[in-house]
């Protein structure tokens, strides 16, 4: 079984180009943990006029997503994008989860 995944992110302001940039050369190690844990179909989508950033993805139930902020390359991605986005003190990107209120099949 799988479950969808959407959250919400804030990009800091002028900083879509470079976000885009950074994600259309996505580390090869990164991709690898990230399906490694569970996760396919993942997307993000940018509100041009706000910055705001949604990402939906497709995880399995059994998915290891919990595990990732203790990994070493996803800290470096963290702290690779930490310039350019709302944070944590952590440098992990703060992230909302959005609840489903609407499907249509």
């Amino acid at each position: 079984m799988t479950e969808r995944y959407v959250f919400r992110m804030q990009l800091n302001d002028g900083m879509a180009e470079e976000y885009q940039r950074r994600h259309d050369a996505i580390w090869p190690e990164l991709a690898a943990l990230i399906k490694d844990a569970g996760v396919s179909d993942y997307s993000i989508h940018l509100d041009q006029d706000t910055g705001l950033l949604i990402g939906i993805l497709t995880r399995t139930n059994d998915h290891g997503m919990d595990d990732l902020p203790d990994h070493p390359v996803m800290q470096r991605w963290w702290a690779h994008m930490a310039d350019i986005m709302q944070t944590t003190g952590d440098n992990a990107p703060v992230a909302v989860p959005l609840p489903r209120v609407f499907h249509l099949l």
